[in-house]
């Protein structure tokens, strides 16, 4: 039965990070400042790959598209959160919370593939240098790139459909800052075990597909690596799969707690400050961790700055 016929809702309530007012209009101002870093840094990250050739590769292009992801993925949720904080009344219409949650479960598929094709590039980089631009031709990265938004796509599709075909009897109430998975299984009335088990193999298919590639893809780098000769070969290689395994190591820690788990160990506060870190915290992280280690990125952003400067 769909929600509509049992209830007569037409929208939800979110009950956000805090029911207090001094403390939403802190928290307006905190992520204000986060959502308008994560932005510019993340199309700064894009705009600075497009105007430099020399990161005109594919290593760059995966990160362009990774910027590009985690502000679409930040964007789908930060802004309606940041008006509710101003709100006295956090309503959101039923098919608005269906294309919030289809959207940024797209995106999350998406970013979680993205990080593994990023380490199957460096994998293909460092193991198989001659034959590197051959494998990673412009048309087999847009390849993958195409590959992964279709799965995410196809993949929250499934979860969106399942999820709004349950009902909501007792309440229209969520006791979260946006229309996630989770919380909206928690608050229907329907039996949600077969979206539990769709949730888990779903979830565990994506996730385990993105974990095994990458664990696959760093074993032969660290055996490559470790062969090496040159202590300066090492040092190099090592330091260009760094920043990728810090963003690997915060995307996929913070997913792993939030969606593979039983319903039973679901709690809302805990839940909500996860939801906080892969919404907010992670997509402003990724560009400093890819940039403040990377000198390649650190040198095209001063030949950027020098150039304006002097144009100026």
């Amino acid at each position: 039965m769909a929600a509509e016929n049992c209830t007569g809702f037409t929208d939800f309530i979110l009950l956000g990070l805090s029911g207090r007012q001094d403390v939403q209009q802190g928290l307006f101002v905190l992520f204000l400042l986060v959502y308008s870093f994560t932005v510019i840094a993340n199309l700064g990250m894009v705009l600075l790959i497009h105007m430099d050739p020399r990161l005109h590769t594919p290593m760059y292009y995966f990160l362009s598209n990774l910027s590009l992801c985690d502000v679409c993925y930040s964007s789908t949720v930060s802004p309606r959160m940041l008006a509710d904080f101003l709100s006295e009344q956090k309503r959101i219409p039923y098919s608005l919370c269906a294309i919030q949650m289809f959207i940024f479960g797209a995106l999350a598929d998406v970013e979680c593939l993205m990080l593994s094709v990023m380490a199957y590039d460096r994998y293909v980089a460092i193991c198989n240098p001659l034959l590197y631009t051959v494998t990673m031709s412009r048309s087999i990265c847009a390849q993958l790139i195409d590959t992964a938004y279709f799965v995410g796509l196809v993949d929250s599709a499934i979860h969106t459909c399942c999820t709004f075909r349950l009902s909501f009897c007792n309440s229209n109430i969520i006791n979260h800052f946006f229309c996630d998975l989770p919380p909206l299984l928690a608050l229907s009335t329907s039996d949600t075990s077969i979206n539990e088990i769709v949730m888990f193999t779903s979830s565990s298919c994506v996730l385990g597909f993105s974990i095994i590639t990458i664990c696959l893809s760093y074993s032969y780098i660290i055996t490559t690596i470790l062969r090496m000769t040159s202590a300066q070969g090492r040092h190099k290689a090592f330091s260009t799969c760094a920043s990728h395994l810090t963003a690997v190591a915060l995307f996929y820690g913070t997913l792993l707690f939030m969606y593979i788990r039983p319903s039973s160990s679901y709690s809302m506060d805990t839940d909500k400050i996860a939801s906080v870190f892969y919404t907010a915290v992670i997509p402003m992280l990724n560009p400093l961790i890819y940039s403040l280690r990377n000198k390649d990125v650190k040198s095209a952003l001063k030949k950027i700055i020098g150039t304006t400067l002097c144009c100026g």
